[in-house]
């Protein structure tokens, strides 16, 4: 077996990945990030009718732009992988439609970028696929509508809430030997749910998940925070990310000053994001963006990635439940 420890699984030689591309909206190209986002627009509705058409549009720009510009014929990708947070995966559903190749929905609400891409490793490290391609991406109009309320209606924003990213981002992988970054290990998170209920809370219900993630990796590899260059949480922001290293010290595991979060670094403070961004987009544009790039350059040679979900819904929240929540993790290397 390849499993190492309770929850880890090591991959034979690594698993390549050997393209990617993100788009944005306005407001996250003008954040901190904006030289790693080359490709953004700036009509939230993409020239379509509706928010939810403007998201399908969105991903699957996103996923053609980085074929064309890698040269990679579709025909040749086996599988696609790849989740949203909308109901029923119906951003994802409706660009595997388009694109007319074998494909699986995978859902764990903002951790679905880690999700498809340790799912897709460990195909292809069997050996039972080629390439995959993997995406995730979130609207902020759409996930407003869906879990909190309409645009219209104007709501105050309460101080612990985050902002939504209006983004995808998409990788290839391959079991080709290449120069580019690889997928070495992964480890599948659990359901973690430390009772929280507030559905503007998302930092809080998701950084537990996290925590209990990292933690049992270190143990299962036998490994600290000083072994990585990077460890990047996927969607937990300011408060999230305080809330994360606390759980983790408790645990005597000191995170240092090469831990980041993607939502707390993809929106500039003057941009009233309140504790930065969330959403499946969130991780997925800024690992595609500026952790895949640092990575090429060589710049980062060894990170673990960990986007984290919390996998509520709007029903289950009317009935009082409390909000679980999952991270997975993938280790990535130069």
């Amino acid at each position: 077996m390849k499993k190492q420890g309770k929850q880890t699984y090591v991959l034979s030689s690594g698993v390549s990945i050997v393209a990617a591309h993100t788009l944005v909206g306005t407001k996250e190209k003008h954040g901190p990030l904006a030289n790693y986002f080359k490709d953004y627009f700036t009509d939230d509705t993409f020239g379509q009718p509706t928010f939810e058409k403007a998201e399908r549009e969105m991903l699957l720009t996103t996923i053609t732009e980085m074929l064309k510009k890698n040269k990679i014929n579709i025909d040749d990708i086996d599988i696609y992988i790849g989740g949203d947070i909308l109901n029923q995966l119906v951003t994802t559903n409706y660009v595997a439609e388009q694109l007319q190749i074998p494909f699986i929905g995978a859902y764990s609400a903002c951790s679905s970028v880690t999700e498809s891409i340790a799912l897709a490793s460990a195909l292809i490290d069997g050996n039972f696929c080629g390439k995959i391609l993997c995406s995730a991406c979130s609207h902020f109009s759409t996930a407003e509508r869906q879990y909190r309320f309409p645009l219209e209606f104007g709501n105050q924003r309460q101080a612990y809430s985050q902002w939504t990213v209006t983004g995808a981002g998409c990788m290839l992988l391959s079991k080709e030997d290449s120069a580019c970054p690889k997928v070495t290990k992964i480890c599948f998170g659990k359901v973690v749910d430390y009772g929280v209920l507030d559905l503007a809370n998302m930092g809080a219900a998701m950084a537990p998940a996290a925590a209990d993630t990292l933690h049992t990796f270190f143990i299962d590899t036998n490994t600290t925070p000083t072994d990585y260059d990077l460890i990047a949480t996927g969607d937990l922001g300011k408060l999230g990310s305080d809330i994360f290293r606390d759980l983790l010290a408790k645990d005597g595991i000191n995170l240092g000053n090469n831990y980041i979060d993607c939502g707390h670094m993809i929106f500039n403070e003057d941009e009233q994001c309140m504790q930065g961004g969330s959403g499946a987009g969130c991780s997925a544009s800024v690992f595609s963006g500026y952790i895949y790039t640092k990575l090429k350059e060589k710049k980062f040679k060894k990170v673990l990635l960990l986007a984290t979900g919390a996998l509520m819904s709007t029903t289950t929240n009317q009935q009082g439940d409390s909000i679980p929540a999952i991270s997975h993790l993938i280790m990535v290397e130069a």
